[in-house]
Order: structure tokens, then sequence, then C-alpha cells
């Protein structure tokens, strides 16, 4: 089996468990706060899986230079966008279909090439069908609310530049050393988004970033889930194409449903049930295809 499958697959479950962790501050912290956890409190955890990877490698050399540094940066920005419309997403919607609505990131990275086989654009044609269904305002609702379908495709969107982004920065680093290339990776651009974050909220929100630093188990969470899923995402990146990682990383999708139900209570109707099984295999389709 190839390295980069069974790597991806973990860390699907991983963010699962932090996409979960960040739901349930964001009552309190705010989107913004909730976002911030994941980078601050992950930190410590990201430095330590460097660590380990820089001891494991001994003679390895990192070519630090503009192009990873620049790579990082845009990354860093998209991932802080998407993290937040996701979760925002999630809140309007459900936690799982918001899990759902942000595989848009896969056939948007796969658009920007656009030399698509045919199954590839039948993949995108499901994918954009069954995101609109799941997006579908509730029966009954005074005013249609479509701000889960636009949070969920700028999710995908900032995602799917942060995923190339981060391939490009990893391949650049350390070529034939995927795992210390993605750890030192993830420490940088974690650190570059808990500096900008942490500045961002104790100039404008400190209510809100009190919050998120007083509610250090569930915070303690969401950054380790939050460091161990971007260590083996960047390894997964640093081994494979983005589009083809992503779409094996649609395995969160029933991982999701799961835990919202479990969690928070959350039921959904059958048929959104299909559709998202459905919508699922269209972003396996468009990426493999």
């Amino acid at each position: 089996m190839i390295l980069w499958i069974p790597v991806t697959a973990g860390a699907a479950a991983l963010q699962v468990a932090r996409n979960a962790a960040q739901r349930n501050l964001l009552e309190g912290a705010g989107p913004w706060g909730a976002t911030l956890v994941r980078f601050l409190f992950g930190l410590p955890f990201s430095l330590a899986f460097a660590s380990v990877a820089w001891i494991a490698s001994p003679g390895a050399r990192l070519a630090f230079g503009g192009h990873w540094l620049s790579a990082c940066a845009i990354g860093a920005a998209a991932q802080i966008g998407a993290t937040a419309a996701l979760l925002v997403c999630m809140r309007r919607s459900s936690f799982a279909i918001g899990s759902v609505l942000q595989q848009s990131s896969i056939p948007l990275a796969a658009l920007v090439g656009l030399a698509l086989a045919p199954a590839a654009w039948l993949g995108l044609v499901v994918v954009a069908t069954g995101l609109a269904a799941l997006g579908w305002p509730r029966r009954g609702a005074v005013v249609a609310d479509w701000s889960p379908v636009v949070l969920g495709f700028a999710a995908g969107a900032g995602f799917a530049i942060a995923s190339n982004a981060y391939r490009q920065g990893a391949l650049s680093l350390a070529p034939g050393q995927a795992f210390l290339a993605a750890q030192v990776t993830v420490f940088t651009v974690q650190a570059m988004q808990s500096v900008v974050l942490l500045a961002a909220m104790i100039a404008l929100d400190r209510g809100r970033l009190g919050v998120a630093l007083t509610a250090w188990r569930t915070s303690i969470g969401a950054g380790f889930f939050g460091a161990a899923a971007s260590g083996l995402w960047f390894t997964a990146f640093a081994l494979a194409p983005a589009g083809p990682v992503r779409a094996v990383g649609a395995v969160e999708t029933p991982l999701a449903a799961l835990v919202g139900r479990r969690i928070f209570a959350e039921r959904l109707a059958p048929w959104r049930i299909a559709v998202a099984l459905i919508t699922a295999a269209g972003v396996v389709l468009a990426a493999l295809g």
C-alpha cells in the first residue's frame, strides 16, 4: 500500500477530533478564538514533532529560502480564513454537513488546472449538485439562508490554496525528507498563525481571547489534534499531489456524521445522508478521475 494513503486516513480522523474540539469553543470564543487555539495550543506539540523528526534524520539539510517562506505565509493566511469559515458553516448547518461542504477544496483545486479527464468533470458535476442540495435552506425558513453553502465553498477554496502551498513549501525545504520537511513546515506555519491571530485578538477582542485561553482543557485537545493532523497532512502532501491526498481525506465524512450525532446530538434526514455519501464519491472521482 502506498504510504501516503494510511497517513492521509490518520490525518482525516485526527482532523474530525480537532474540529469537534474547536466546535465546542465556538459559542464562547467566537470563530477567531476557536481558530486561534488550534494553532497556539498546537505550537508546543508541533515543536516536539519537529524535534523528533530532526533527531530521526541525521545529516539532513534544510533549504530555507524565500520560496519556502512565501509558501508558508500564503498557506497560513489561507488556512486561517478557511478554518474560521468552516467553523461558522458548522454552526449554521451541522457538524457533518460542514465537513462535507469544505470538501469542495478538492474540485476547486482541480479546476485550477482545467486539464481534467471526463471522469473528473463528471465528479465535479456530482460534487456541485450534492453541495447545493446539502446547503439548501430548511423547509419552513422565513428567509432562505444560503450562508452555509457560501461559507463551505470559502472554506474549501482556502484549504485548496493552503494544501498546494504547503506541498510546494515542503518539497522546496527538504527534497526526499518528507517527514522532516512536513514537521518543520507545520511548526513554522503554526508560529506565524499564532502570532497574527493573537495580536489581532489582543487588539480587537480581548473578551473572546480570554474565553479561549481559560478553556484550556478543550484548547489543549484542539491544539494536540490539530498539530498531529497537520503533521500527517503535510507529510502526505510531501509524498503525493494535493488532489489525491484531499480525495482520500474524504473518509472524514462518515466520521464527522458519527461525531455530530454522538457529541452534538445532530440528526440528519436519510436523504441528506445519502446525498453526503454521493457527494463524497464525487469528490474522489473529481480528484482521481
